[in-house]
């Protein structure tokens, strides 16, 4: 493998992306990195395996994203996973100089009451849902999850880690999660040989990002994938299993097998964007909501509704189908908001048009 393909580089020049090959042509001078560290300081990129440097970033990059002003939105900002090009050499005089188009992406809605929203990983095969078979085993986060990622392009994989824990119910746990429709693992994290039933997701040149929350074992996870002890890892509450951020930010990590990982802090908040379709997630509450007598059926009081018979006869998981119509409600609300964001780009872009056409005509070509 060469050093780029080592971090997840896998295209020839007849098999780049056009808009790749336009960018690159752009900057000859330039070559391919990739976003290995995000800090609110800034980047490091990586070039192989062996380092990560930091490089100075656009100054657009350096400013608060807006979406009223007609600025760079903060999801159109590089993250972990994003190929760069980069000029200068390193450690001192690394500079980027352009990213290129991503393949993929997760994204949430960032935290706090205004609309914005946070690229988790770019560049993305497979996501790993990690949950603990402890009390950090909760359906409903690992389906907001789900939500999240479905559209995005990535493969979703739920790992229940923790199968080895006194109490552990892995067959209760992989039947309740039938419905998901996704491939769902369950493995000891500290165990290489439990872990081997994830390879067929970490082949070479593959990327892939693990999410789930504090505790959950991500880190460990990663560590055994590693043989080594490289991610710091913490002991849970005894009261509810949950744990400390051992991982404080998002990394990319080379593994033997070829594939890059993506290990990121715990979340706390997994508020969607607007952009997720949640039928694709709940395929199975949707198909049964064709069946209902009135099309504009609201699964409430109304006669003939084939949701509610489906709970009723145990078809159906009444807490699946809450949880169907809470996502739904929420994705409505943020799609309001997006909306809302975007027309007020657009106006922004419209009035300054409109500005320096005054000027123009005033003063010249401004």
């Amino acid at each position: 493998m060469t050093p780029l393909q080592a971090i997840g580089w896998r295209w020839t020049q007849a098999s780049l992306d056009p808009a790749w090959a336009e960018l690159m042509a752009a900057h000859p001078q330039a070559r391919q990195a990739r976003i290995s560290e995000q800090h609110r300081s800034g980047y490091l990129v990586a070039e192989s395996v062996d380092a990560s440097h930091r490089a100075e970033s656009l100054p657009e990059w350096q400013r608060g994203g807006s979406y009223r002003r007609g600025e760079i939105t903060p999801e159109s900002r590089p993250a972990v996973g994003d190929w760069v090009l980069v000029e200068g050499e390193a450690p001192n005089a690394l500079r980027i100089v352009a990213l290129l188009p991503r393949f993929s992406a997760i994204k949430r809605g960032a935290a706090g009451e205004h609309y914005k929203q946070q690229v988790i990983a770019a560049n993305i095969d497979t996501v790993f849902v990690v949950c603990g078979l402890d009390a950090d085993f909760n359906p409903r986060r690992i389906e907001r999850y789900l939500l999240l990622v479905g559209g995005s392009g990535v493969q979703p994989v739920v790992v229940l880690t923790k199968s080895d824990k006194e109490g552990a119910d892995v067959e209760a746990a992989l039947q309740e999660l039938l419905a998901l429709g996704v491939p769902v693992l369950a493995v000891n994290a500290k165990d290489r040989a439990s872990v081997a039933g994830l390879e067929p997701w970490l082949g070479e040149g593959q990327s892939i990002v693990l999410v789930g929350s504090s505790g959950a074992g991500k880190s460990t996870l990663t560590n055994t994938l590693l043989g080594l002890e490289k991610m710091k890892t913490g002991a849970v509450r005894a009261g509810d299993d949950r744990g400390r951020h051992t991982t404080t930010h998002r990394a990319l990590i080379a593994l033997p097998s070829g594939a890059c990982m993506i290990d990121t802090p715990g979340m706390r908040e997994l508020k969607p964007t607007g952009e997720e379709v949640v039928a694709e997630s709940f395929a199975d509450i949707e198909a049964l909501a064709a069946s209902c007598k009135f099309n504009d059926c609201r699964h409430q009081q109304e006669p003939g509704c084939a949701v509610r018979e489906a709970i009723a006869s145990g078809a159906a998981d009444a807490r699946r189908v809450a949880s169907f119509f809470k996502l739904s409600s929420e994705v409505a609300g943020a799609a309001n908001k997006l909306a809302t964001r975007l027309a007020q780009k657009a106006d922004a872009k419209v009035g300054n048009k409109a500005f320096y056409k005054r000027v123009d005509d005033k003063y010249g070509r401004h």
